[in-house]
């Protein structure tokens, strides 16, 4: 969609780095960018340096916290898209963003920690210890 194509009071969904909200238009500032007042949160924000994704070791791991409700934030026009469904209220949609990531993040501890026996299984077998 285009600058021209977004109204204001427009619903839509967009991207404000890592975290996806539900929002409204608030202003079309330019072919780049426009001004988007927060109603809720579809997905948190990831924690971590984004450059090094991943990556818990990092000189300055950041903590992502949500966009707060009614803030504006100026989002990049190719991360909003109109919003024709029921918007969720604020808490009710942070606190499901917040038990989502976390869980995802459980799942990939304990597949990281299984594929770790596996692997650790596979290296006892391809290297045996000889007494």
């Amino acid at each position: 969609m285009s600058m021209s194509s977004f109204q204001i009071g427009d619903r839509v969904t967009a991207e404000y780095k890592t975290g996806v909200y539900f929002g409204e238009v608030v202003e079309v500032s330019s072919s780049m960018k426009a001004a988007v007042r927060i109603l809720a949160v579809k997905e948190h924000p990831t924690q971590g340096d984004l450059h090094n994704p991943m990556d818990p070791s990092v000189a300055f791991f950041h903590q992502r916290r949500a966009l707060s409700y009614q803030e504006i934030a100026l989002m990049p026009i190719s991360t909003i898209r109109p919003y024709a469904g029921q918007i969720p209220d604020y808490q009710d949609s942070l606190k499901r963003a917040l038990m989502a990531q976390i869980s995802k993040l459980s799942e990939m501890e304990a597949w990281a920690r299984r594929s770790l026996q596996e692997l650790d299984q596979l290296q006892k077998e391809y290297f045996p210890t000889k007494d």
